[in-house]
């Protein structure tokens, strides 16, 4: 049977990536990301040259990619995803190939490499030992509330991606919903201009209320323990639905 390479790429210095990646992104012949161009920069920047079937794999065509994944694998092909940055299948599109590759009885192996969560968990200052993932929140309000009061009342360190526009938007609900913890908002992190902005959550909702940041945020808060968190909110406290919507 074939195999699958789940290729973990830079999630924005380009000389991120493994050694084990880059001999794997030059052997296959069958090559699905997330934005061919952007990969193309990837391959272009080591000296690599375009496998000889080089495919888009996004949240649009996920299904009909995944089918054409698998086709290759059947015909003996060993394949490799990967996603614009971090691991394929972790806020990206990629789960659904890795699963039909192996309802068809294909290898699959990962590659691992550079990774968001890691490094933001690790700048934020807070406590790695124990954390939660969670991924990009619901957009609606009313489910976003309910979102993170889920963790209202556990110790481990949240992590959570979220688009800069509805940055400000997020802080202000976790303060309100979480109480004031301590927090940090990542921002562009590995490239030039790399920003980690550490405080309470009332500091950070202040300082994002009114200015939507340039790059993808990754938010990390700091668990329900007394070190990490003023005025908490009262134990009894619900979060009330937005009128006309209801929690999940």
């Amino acid at each position: 049977m074939a195999t699958l390479y789940i290729v973990a790429t830079p999630i924005g210095n380009l000389s991120d990536i493994t050694l084990r990646a880059l001999k794997v992104l030059g052997e296959v012949g069958v090559l699905a990301c997330e934005d061919t161009r952007r990969t193309g920069v990837l391959l272009h920047c080591h000296g690599l040259g375009r496998p000889a079937l080089m495919f888009s794999y996004h949240e649009h065509n996920e299904d009909r990619a995944a089918a054409r994944l698998v086709a290759a694998l059947e015909g003996g092909e060993d394949v490799a995803l990967c996603s614009n940055a971090g691991y394929p299948g972790i806020s990206d599109p990629g789960y659904v190939a890795v699963c039909r590759a192996l309802e068809a009885g294909h290898r699959v192996e990962v590659i691992p490499g550079a990774g968001s969560v890691q490094v933001a968990l690790l700048a934020s200052g807070l406590p790695p030992s124990s954390y939660v993932f969670k991924g990009f929140p619901p957009r609606k309000e009313g489910r976003r509330r309910a979102f993170l009061a889920l963790e209202r009342d556990l110790p481990h360190t949240l992590v959570i991606l979220e688009s800069p526009q509805r940055l400000g938007r997020l802080l202000a609900e976790a303060l309100e919903v979480l109480g004031d913890r301590r927090g940090a908002v990542c921002l562009e992190l590995t490239k030039q201009f790399e920003r980690v902005h550490r405080g309470w959550l009332s500091e950070l909702t202040q300082t994002y209320a009114a200015t939507a940041p340039k790059g993808e945020a990754v938010i990390v808060i700091a668990g329900n323990h007394p070190k990490f968190v003023r005025n908490p909110p009262p134990p009894s406290a619900t979060v009330p639905p937005t009128p006309g919507e209801t929690h999940p």
